[in-house]
């Protein structure tokens, strides 16, 4: 009879430290889970802001390269591939197309020089420049959250909480390739000389 009960009890016991062990697990998945959507809405509040900004950058750079259609073509397409999608993978994609798109504009903007002294555009280079760090910032962020959560569910017995309990992988990283991971290059300083510096003379032989 007693050995009957401690039995019992040891069972009791061990159904409490497994019951209570499972609920932790799965409390923190959902807490790394949350984690990850709430550094997902900071990053898209980024992309956001930048694509608020494109429209005015695009403007004032027609007023000076109106011959520039493919590329103002490539941003507006692929702004509004961003603006309309819908998860954090497809957005992530778009975004990598609009930085594609974005970084030829701000190749071509070296040929117009003058426009160096349209305070509008040196007003707009100053605000993109400052969202597109930003940006970087927060991706990263995203990207250590998501690393953080999958890392977590994949460790056993964490794994076995998360098949019973629904949690699955998030894959949706920003890429992690060089291209991919630099903002791109925003330098619209046209004071800096990029001539370069003469050579020096050489120096006539010596007579006999």
């Amino acid at each position: 009879m007693k050995i009957g009960l401690i039995i019992v009890v040891i069972l009791l016991v061990l159904a409490l430290i497994l019951g209570s062990s499972y609920v932790g697990r799965r409390n923190l998945m959902a807490i790394k889970r949350e984690a990850v959507n709430a550094a997902w809405a900071q990053v898209d509040v980024v992309l956001q802001r930048r694509a608020d900004l494109i429209p005015n950058l695009v403007e004032t750079v027609k007023g000076f390269a109106v011959h520039e259609e493919q590329v103002f073509g490539e941003i507006a397409r692929a702004r509004s591939a961003l603006i309309g999608a819908k998860t954090p993978a497809d957005k992530i994609a778009a975004n990598g197309a609009l930085d594609s798109a974005l970084s030829r504009l701000l190749v071509i903007t070296e040929n117009y020089p003058q426009l160096k002294s349209n305070e509008n555009f040196l007003r707009l280079q100053d605000e993109l420049a400052g969202t597109e760090n930003r940006i970087a910032v927060e991706r990263r962020r995203y990207n250590e959250a998501v690393q953080d959560y999958n890392t977590y569910i994949s460790l056993f017995p964490n794994s076995l909480v998360a098949s019973f309990s629904g949690f699955t992988r998030n894959d949706a990283y920003f890429k992690t390739d060089e291209g991919a991971r630099t903002a791109p290059k925003v330098n619209f300083d046209f004071n800096k000389s990029t001539t370069p510096a003469p050579a020096p003379a050489t120096p006539a032989p010596a007579k006999p």
